[in-house]
């Protein structure tokens, strides 16, 4: 800064600003933010997992996919890996 000219060095310290700035908190209306409880995300009977229609299929399936990924995954990275430096 020490070579630009005074009138410019004088718009460019002017223009910058050190200020910390934050916006309010928003808070929810309402008890507790619950006020919609129909519509809400987490609603009263959202994981009623006992009156689940094809409860055995779903969940049986979900585990394996679970499982399958966990398992197929770690395994891809191996092999993955292991060409990559074959190659180098």
């Amino acid at each position: 800064m020490a070579m630009l000219n005074p009138a410019l060095r004088s718009t460019l310290c002017r223009s910058v600003s050190r200020g910390f700035h934050s916006t309010g908190v928003k808070r929810m209306g309402g008890a507790h933010g619950h006020g919609d409880a129909p519509f809400y995300e987490h609603a009263k009977h959202m994981y009623n997992l006992d009156r689940m229609k094809h409860q055995k299929l779903k969940m049986s399936l979900s585990v394996l996919s679970a499982f399958s990924i966990g398992v197929a995954v770690p395994i891809y990275a191996v092999i993955f890996q292991q060409k990559k430096s074959a190659s180098a």
